[in-house]
């Protein structure tokens, strides 16, 4: 039976790793991720759970042990933020690479330098092409419920691929609401037995991982990846369909609010959305036809469903809290507009913001909605790439 409780993100995160139960969790801390794996060892020390839990000496180590422990067959799992991730990269790749189904929840942290230990999307952003899936989360509820996903769509047999999911460093990650949280026997049964198709522990069946692959095979490897992730988007929203049936709760590609009858939008990822589903209530009052369009999904990127969704638009703006540093635009915008460009639509911007953590208030979004309302207007736009809320 489920129950409401109030949880920070960090803390239902680790509820639902012990309500998973991997086999193998490998960890180092590193905030504000810290307490995922610190609530969760407290479940390995009281016995309350059967995992075997690997201290390591850092986050590349972490992920190594993490690929060695998948290889073998386990349930794997780790969790980081920001450096850490960034001190994992050589072997995220090699996770993904090697079709190992790890889950990994990634607090989001901005990257050094300068040292900066609070929210922004650089960390993630910077490994959307390392072959791992990402889905972000809005709030507590949605870190916990698409966590619990994410090791369905990981040990898919079409998949096989690691997961990331993704919360708001702080803001989600330490921040206190109420969630609705599924019993331990209903998650055990939602996420089922671990069945890996290959393990290096299995003598009757020998494989090998990690092998070297050059001209002659490497190119087919990438393929069947790629492959994969293209697989990914349906199954996706088959366990999407499950998790429904299981609790009420409904996940896709994306959430859209207040959207169908809009005229401007702006398209924004994990918490900011609240602030703008807020925003978009008092245009609404005012009379102004405003709407929001909330990614959870960003690998494999849904482009023909959200061109399809956005078509109808005049102006949209996307909100990215990471810089790709191309002067212009950042990684959510290019992702889209290169999605909207066989499809007549509406005029896209990009709006680069609350880095390092720098708040975004509902003042924020209200300027970013009224320069689309002016350009809707008077169809003059002086400026694609814009910065929001920065000192210049």
């Amino acid at each position: 039976m489920a129950e409401k409780k109030a949880l920070t993100g960090n803390e239902a995160v680790a509820l639902a790793m012990k309500q998973i139960e991997p086999d193998v969790v490998a960890a180092y801390p590193i905030t504000p991720q810290t307490d995922i794996v610190q609530y969760f060892s407290n479940y390995v020390a009281d016995g309350k759970v059967k995992t075997e839990f690997v201290t390591v000496e850092s986050e590349h180590s972490a992920m190594s042990a993490t690929v060695g422990a998948a290889a073998g067959g386990a349930r794997a799992m780790t969790a980081t933020s920001s450096q850490g991730l960034a001190l994992m990269w050589e072997v995220v790749y090699i996770a993904a690479s090697s079709r190992l189904p790890i889950v990994m929840p990634v607090v989001n942290r901005a990257l050094s330098g300068p040292i900066n230990i609070h929210c922004d999307h650089g960390d993630t952003m910077g490994a959307r092409d390392s072959g791992w899936i990402q889905l972000y989360s809005e709030s507590v509820q949605e870190a916990y419920d698409n966590l619990i996903q994410a090791v369905r769509i990981a040990e898919h047999p079409d998949l096989q691929l690691p997961v990331m999911v993704c919360q708001d460093g702080f803001i989600t990650s330490h921040g206190l609401e109420n969630a609705e949280i599924l019993d331990d026997e209903t998650v055990k049964r939602f996420v089922g037995e671990y069945k890996p198709r290959f393990s290096l522990l299995n003598p009757a069946k020998p494989v090998t991982f990690g092998a070297l692959d050059l001209q002659d095979y490497y190119f087919e490897h990438k393929r069947s990846q790629s492959e994969a992730m293209k697989n990914a988007g349906k199954v996706i929203l088959q366990v999407a369909e499950e998790f429904k049936k299981l609790t009420g709760r409904e996940y896709g590609y994306f959430e859209k609010y207040m959207l169908d009858d809009a005229e401007v939008a702006v398209v924004a990822l994990n918490s900011t959305a609240g602030t703008a589903k807020m925003v978009v209530d008092e245009l609404r009052q005012a009379g102004s036809k405003v709407g929001l369009l909330k990614p959870r999904v960003f690998r494999p990127f849904p482009a023909k469903e959200l061109a399809e969704t956005l078509r109808g638009l005049k102006v949209v703006a996307v909100m990215d809290r990471a810089d790709s540093f191309n002067a212009y635009g950042g990684p959510l915008f290019n992702e889209i507009r290169s999605a909207m460009y066989d499809t007549p639509g509406p005029k896209i911007l990009s709006y680069i913001y609350g880095l390092g953590g720098r708040d975004i208030g509902p003042a924020d979004v209200t300027k970013v909605y009224d320069d689309l309302l002016e350009i809707k207007k008077t169809g003059r736009c002086d400026s694609i790439l814009n910065y929001l809320g920065v000192r210049e």
